[in-house]
């Protein structure tokens, strides 16, 4: 993997919105993210599924809050009235129900205002499955034993319809792996 600088542009919107509060980063992956938020002056709540990323981040990032949980359960107890959310690339294994649920809680977990910045595979990200394997959904693959779901513009404003504000969409190409990768890059924040 290679440096992704994403999260930089963002960050004075990020403390402005997290209020003083942690900001709840749902896929944290092997820290990346994390190191980025923590380094702004950030507190951090993290959590992955795999137990060698969340292993991985502990050691990167000791200060932050990092375990290990499948965020179809429910989401840590200090994930209440939060200022903003992170969810990059971590949102795109699930069927449209559990996506669906995993994004109301979510939003569920913010205060009005609050934000959601996400990261989701784009429907053109062809280096990293799209339109590969058995297709269980609309855009929702299993290959190789995994599933994958990718989202083209209609299906990021139909997951986002109800509840928020966007203030950010773009398509954008991170070259934060061995291959360009295509993903939709969303900042929406919580109106209801």
């Amino acid at each position: 993997m290679f440096p992704d600088p994403w999260l930089e542009r963002w960050l004075t919107l990020i403390k402005t919105r997290s209020g003083g509060r942690p900001v709840l980063e749902i896929g944290c992956g092997y820290g990346d993210d994390t190191t980025v938020l923590e380094n702004a002056g950030l507190q951090v709540i993290s959590f992955d599924l795999s137990s060698d990323a969340v292993a991985a981040t502990k050691i990167r990032v000791p200060s932050a809050h990092i375990e290990q949980r499948d965020v179809r359960d429910p989401l840590p107890e200090e994930a209440i009235n939060l200022g903003v959310t992170l969810a990059s690339l971590s949102l795109h294994y699930f069927t449209w129900e559990d996506t669906v649920s995993i994004v109301e809680r979510i939003r569920q977990s913010l205060r009005l205002g609050g934000i959601l910045l996400c990261r989701l595979n784009s429907t053109e990200d062809k280096n990293f499955g799209a339109d590969e394997g058995k297709e269980i959904e609309p855009n929702y693959f299993l290959a190789k034993g995994k599933s994958k779901r990718f989202f083209d513009e209609n299906t990021v404003q139909r997951l986002f319809a109800n509840g928020w504000n966007v203030i950010a969409l773009e398509h954008i190409t991170t070259n934060k792996y061995e291959k360009p990768k295509t993903a939709w890059e969303i900042i929406i924040e919580r109106a209801l």
